[in-house]
């Protein structure tokens, strides 16, 4: 076992001296499946196909590595969008990359996707290229870019791209691949699920034509053009409502004219994987760290001793893409194949006896939401967990207890920890409180690391969050549970460490106050603040664009005025010396002097 060719010297070794595809890819290589450049890679190999790697080009002469693949260019921007990836939510430059030899920022370029793509449609202009990834799936349709402050067409506009594969691509690439090999060109693929393609409407199969003559067909369906969302907000936010409502598996096909005249044609989701498929492509021959012509590439840290055990989050946070790539039905891996994969771990070197994390999304959605998922998908109209959970919902963790129990019976594990966050909701809904008391006995680190986002039940509401009170309650089980493990085993107590979002649309100064408020009593001073970042296609960032929700076009407050920001950002590190002035300024404004003074209960000292 090796890594792929990463040079044409390599490649010939192994006796080929044209490869049949090339994957470029805006991260680093490493060679795990945490990364979708070793995925679609090693299914590429597995299928038997000749395969190239290039990772983070920058001239043309990496461009030019291999040359022009039989086949075609296979090209994602990284496991990140580039503009996240190099940008902080200030709008600053970050000076570190983590998925890039050294964590040294540079090699990627932004809007890599687009950048690679016109590179090497000017060298190759005759070659096919296949995009994919998060940077294409949640660029496909026009799509409002907060760093232009401006609607973007799709993606296969400003690439060229030949087609696009969104979500998570295996089952489109499965498909792709048996297509060629029955010969079929792969310009004139255009009918697999979970693909996307420009067309000119003329040359496009018969049920788009129908649905461009009619506006819909039992298949498609069409969107405002680009042009039209693009001058109004209350068409996009519609649009965007449109697109979600068919995310699921068993989503239709949609349409949308994009700017130079061409319709994006995007084809329904694709099916979910099975537990065999899934089971497939985390037993692909991996070898599970970065190439050697790196130093280091500090992201396979977070990875290298963790396994992923599922796929799919039916949260539906507004804040989050996952719902919008990987999607909200779950599928999980079996016993088998995870602890096939534990005890690879045990065998690698470095390994101590630690499994740093088996989850997914979120870590305890090991199952689909409710029995009617495999028959019908996930409801258009309404969320499966979220501010009010579905009647529906089955809460049940006995799948994912009895695997962590066969991982911690391993001869060489230690310990099998939980990092990829709980939902703490879906943890209280779970009658049967085994699994609960097993979280806490066995799988945590002296942290629980979750993320209940705010206090306000207003901004829960429109974040699709638990109300508070949930995360009180959870809170209160918590520390039960631990007292009676402390007793039982005399060991130190464990602590619950709350993640909390500022400026998310739905947050007023008041409500930023009132978290502040709750930090105060509770004495937590949180070391870091994720300011909310309005990434590419999700709920949240359509409020934030639009002010209003997509779903019933009431209005949403939205703070974007640059102090605003800061205000609500300070507030909740209310006693760093260098927020005093932003403090000060939002009690002030909030009509809030009663926090401003000597008294326990207030946030800064100083005259009212």
């Amino acid at each position: 076992m090796s890594f792929l060719p990463v040079t044409k010297d390599e490649l010939q070794n192994s006796g080929v001296y044209v490869p049949d595809f090339v994957v470029v890819s805006g991260d680093a290589y490493v060679d795990h499946p945490s990364f979708g450049h070793a995925i679609i890679g090693r299914m590429l190999e597995a299928e038997g196909f000749s395969v190239g790697m290039i990772a983070q080009p920058v001239s043309d002469a990496e461009f030019k590595e291999f040359g022009a693949p039989k086949i075609a260019f296979m090209i994602a921007s990284g496991v990140c969008d580039s503009m996240v990836n190099n940008y902080t939510v200030a709008k600053k430059r970050r000076k570190e990359d983590d998925y890039a030899d050294g964590g040294g920022a540079g090699r990627r370029p932004d809007r890599a996707l687009t950048v690679y793509c016109q590179r090497l449609k000017k060298l190759f202009p005759k070659t096919p290229i296949i995009i994919g990834g998060v940077e294409a799936s949640l660029r496909r349709f026009a799509h409002y870019d907060y760093w232009a402050d401006a609607v973007m067409p799709s993606v296969l506009q400003d690439t060229g791209a030949d087609l696009l594969v969104y979500g998570m691509g295996e089952k489109p690439l499965l498909e792709i691949m048996r297509l060629i090999k029955r010969r079929v060109p792969l310009t004139k693929i255009k009918d697999v699920r979970g693909t996307a393609y420009l067309s000119s409407g003329e040359d496009a199969p018969q049920e788009v034509k129908d649905a461009l003559e009619s506006g819909f067909s039992e298949t498609f369906t069409v969107l405002n053009s680009f042009e039209r969302v693009k001058a109004d907000k209350k068409l996009y936010a519609q649009a965007f409502a449109a697109i979600s409502k068919q995310s699921g598996s068993f989503g239709k096909g949609l349409i949308q004219k994009q700017g130079n005249g061409l319709y994006a044609v995007i084809n329904p989701p694709a099916k979910l994987l099975t537990a065999d498929e899934l089971d497939y492509v985390y037993g692909l021959p991996y070898m599970r760290d970065f190439h050697p012509q790196y130093k280091n590439v500090p992201a396979i840290e977070e990875v290298k001793f963790s396994i992923a055990s599922h796929r799919g989050c039916f949260g539906n946070c507004a804040f989050c893409a996952l719902n919008a790539h990987q999607g909200r039905e779950v599928v999980a891996r079996s016993h088998k194949s995870v602890i096939a994969e534990a005890v690879l771990l045990t065998k690698m070197p470095g390994f101590k006896g630690y499994i740093h994390d088996v989850g997914g999304p979120s870590a305890n959605f090991r199952r689909p939401s409710c029995k009617e998922q495999a028959a019908r998908g996930v409801c258009q109209n309404k969320d499966c967990i979220g501010f009010k959970p579905c009647k529906n919902l089955e809460a049940d963790h006995s799948d994912y207890l009895a695997l962590l129990r066969s991982l911690r019976a391993l001869p060489d594990v230690k310990k099998v920890f939980i990092r990829s966050g709980v939902r703490f909701d879906y943890l209280l809904m779970d009658k049967n409180k085994q699994f609960f008391k097993e979280l806490v006995a066995h799988h945590i680190s002296g942290q629980l690391k979750v993320a209940p986002e705010h206090i306000s039940d207003n901004v829960l509401k429109v974040m699709n969050k638990p109300p508070h009170e949930v995360y009180l309650r959870f809170i209160k089980e918590f520390n039960a549970i631990d007292a009676a493990e402390r007793q039982r085993t005399d060991r130190k107590p464990q602590f619950i460490v709350p993640y909390f979002i500022s400026s998310h649309p739905g947050c007023t100064l008041n409500d930023a106050v009132a978290l502040a408020e709750y930090l105060k009593s509770i004495r937590y001073n949180p070391q870091q603040v994720q300011d909310f970042y309005p990434t590419p296609s999700t709920l949240a960032t359509t409020m934030y664009y639009t002010g209003l929700d997509p779903f019933s076009l009431k209005p949403v407050f939205t703070e974007k005025d640059e102090e605003g920001k800061a205000m609500q950002r300070a507030l909740l590190q209310f006693n760093n010396p260098k927020n005093r002035r932003l403090v000060e300024k939002a009690l002030r404004l909030a009509g809030r002097t009663d926090l401003i003074g000597y008294g326990g209960k207030c946030l800064i000292r100083g005259k009212k």
